[in-house]
C-alpha cells in the first residue's frame, strides 16, 4: 500500500520529534506566554533580585531595567536537571545607552538559587557547576566565556576571574532589536555552545553531572543595560531514562486503547554473560504483506493502515536512533581529526618559522662578512696612519733632542768644572790662612 508523499513526510517529522522532547518543568516561554493570565510568577521557576524583583511580562522577564543602574535579577528553576543528554536554548535581548554596561550569566550549578542567588560570576563565592558569562569583556563589542568550578575555587576573592575561563567567542548582542539565541548542548562525550546558530566553542573533556539547577542572572552597571529573557527551553534525547519511562508509559496507554492488535515490542536492554549490555532489535518481525482483496471492511483497512503506519514510525525511530549514535561517533572522530589537523598546523607553522629563522641566519652571515671586511679595511687604514704619524713624530723628536742636547751638555760640563775650580781655590785659601802664624798683643 502506497502512502502519499505529504503523509510520509508527516510521519517522518513525527518520528524525528520523538528523538527529542521538551522538559516542561525546566522550560518557559516556548509557548508564547511565560505565565498564565493573572499570575505574577513563572510556573516551576522562582524570581530573585536586588534591590527589586525582576519585572515579569506576558512574553518576557526583565532581569535588569533600563533605569536605575546597579540592579541584579535572577530566575532559577525549582527542579534540577536529571539528564545527561540535553539541549538548552536561551533567547535574550540587551538594550542600553552607548556606553552601557552589565553582564548576563547562564548557570548550571548545584543548589543555584541559594548559593548563587542573583550574583554574577564576579561576585559568586564557591559554586559547583558551569557558568556562561556574556558581557563586553576588555572593551569588545561582546563576548561569551565559559567558567567551571568544582566547589574549591572562591571566585569572589579571585584577583583575576577572567583568567579562569576555559572557552570564549566574540559576538555582538547589544541594541540589535531582536533576541539572540544561546544554545548549550551536552552529551556523554561532548559539551558545546552555539551563538545565533554558529559554533562558539566545544570540548570533549567536560562532563557535567546530573542534579544541577538551571538559572539565569543579570547585573547592570551605573550606566545600565537592560537584559530581557524571552525563552528558556530544555530538551533531552530519547537515550535518557526519563524519556524511556515516559515513552514506554505513553506506548502502554496507546496499546491499551488500541486493543490486542499485533505491535512490535519496545526496545529493552539485556545483560549477557559477559556483563556487557546488549540491545535487542524488536523490529525484525515486520508486518507481513497482505493482498488488497482480503481486506473487505473499512475497519480492517483502517486497522491495517494504522498498524503499518506505526511500524513505519518504529522503524524510523530506530533509524534516527542509529543515526544519533553514529553522529556521536562521527563527532568524536571529527574532534580527533580536528585535533590532529591542529597539531599538523602547529608543526607546519613551526616549519615556516624555521624557514624564516634560516633566512635570518643567512642575512646575519652576510652582514657579518661585510662587517668583517669593513673592520679589516678600517684596521689597515688605521695601522697605516699610525705608522705615518709615528715615523714623522719620531724624526722630529730626534732632531729636536739632537739640537738641544748638544748645547745643554757643554754648559753642564762647564758648570761642573767651574764649581770644582771654585772649591779648589777655596780649599787653597783655607790652607794658607791656617798656616799663617798667629799674632798676640
Amino acid at each position: 500500500m502506497r502512502l502519499p508523499s505529504s503523509f510520509a513526510l508527516l510521519v517522518a517529522g513525527l518520528a524525528q520529534t520523538q528523538a527529542q522532547y521538551l522538559i516542561n518543568e525546566l522550560s518557559f516561554g516556548h509557548s508564547g506566554r511565560l505565565s498564565p493570565e493573572g499570575s505574577q510568577s513563572i510556573p516551576n521557576f522562582s524570581l530573585q533580585g536586588r534591590p527589586n524583583i525582576p519585572e515579569l511580562l506576558s512574553n518576557k522577564v526583565i532581569l535588569t531595567p533600563v533605569a536605575p543602574g546597579n540592579q541584579r535579577g535572577a530566575v532559577w528553576a525549582d527542579k534540577s536537571l536529571q539528564n545527561q543528554n540535553w539541549i538548552a536554548d536561551v533567547d535574550f535581548r540587551a538594550n542600553g545607552p552607548e556606553r552601557g554596561g552589565g553582564n548576563l550569566n547562564i548557570w548550571l550549578v548545584r543548589d543555584g538559587a541559594h548559593i548563587i542567588g542573583s550574583d554574577s560570576v564576579y561576585t559568586a563565592g564557591r559554586f559547583e557547576g558551569l557558568a556562561l558569562v556574556i558581557d563586553q569583556h576588555s572593551g569588545s563589542g561582546g563576548m561569551l566565556r565559559g567558567f567551571l568550578n568544582d566547589g574549591t575555587t572562591d571566585y569572589k576573592n579571585q584577583p583575576n576571574v577572567d583568567g579562569l575561563a576555559f572557552g570564549h567567542c566574540s559576538f555582538s548582542y547589544r541594541n540589535l532589536g531582536r533576541p539572540t539565541q544561546i544554545k548549550l548542548r551536552h552529551t556523554e562525550t561532548k559539551f558545546s555552545v552555539e551563538v545565533g546558530g554558529r559554533p562558539c566553542f566545544e570540548s570533549t573533556k567536560i562532563s557535567i553531572p546530573s542534579g544541577y539547577n538551571l538559572g539565569i542572572t543579570a547585573a547592570s552597571a551605573e550606566n545600565p543595560d537592560s537584559f530581557e529573557i524571552f525563552k528558556l527551553a530544555v530538551l533531552t534525547g530519547e537515550n535518557s531514562h526519563e524519556y524511556a519511562n515516559t515513552y514506554n508509559a505513553q506506548q502502554q496507554g496507546s496499546n491499551n486503547n488500541q486493543g490486542s492488535n499485533a505491535q512490535p515490542k519496545r526496545p529493552r536492554l539485556n545483560t549477557g554473560r559477559s556483563g556487557q549490555v546488549q540491545v535487542e532489535d524488536p523490529y525484525d518481525n515486520v508486518i507481513p504483506d497482505q493482498e488488497a482483496d482480503k481486506i473487505e471492511s473499512s475497519k480492517a483497512q483502517f486497522a491495517d493502515l494504522h498498524n503499518r503506519i506505526q511500524s513505519v514510525n518504529h522503524h524510523l525511530s530506530t533509524i534516527f536512533r542509529s543515526i544519533a549514535q553514529n553522529q556521536g561517533v562521527d563527532e568524536q572522530r571529527h574532534a580527533e581529526m580536528s585535533a590532529m589537523i591542529g597539531e599538523l598546523k602547529g608543526v607546519l607553522w613551526r616549519l615556516e618559522k624555521l624557514d624564516v629563522f634560516e633566512q635570518r641566519m643567512r642575512d646575519i652571515e652576510t652582514e657579518m662578512r661585510s662587517m668583517r671586511q669593513e673592520v679589516a679595511g678600517r684596521l689597515k687604514e688605521s695601522e697605516t696612519a699610525i705608522k705615518y704619524h709615528v715615523n714623522d713624530k719620531h724624526e722630529t723628536l730626534s732632531d729636536h733632542v739632537r739640537t738641544h742636547a748638544k748645547s745643554g751638555h757643554a754648559k753642564l760640563i762647564w758648570v761642573v768644572i767651574g764649581s770644582q775650580c771654585l772649591l779648589l781655590g777655596a780649599f787653597v785659601y783655607y790652607k794658607r790662612r791656617k798656616a799663617t802664624p798667629k799674632k798676640y798683643l
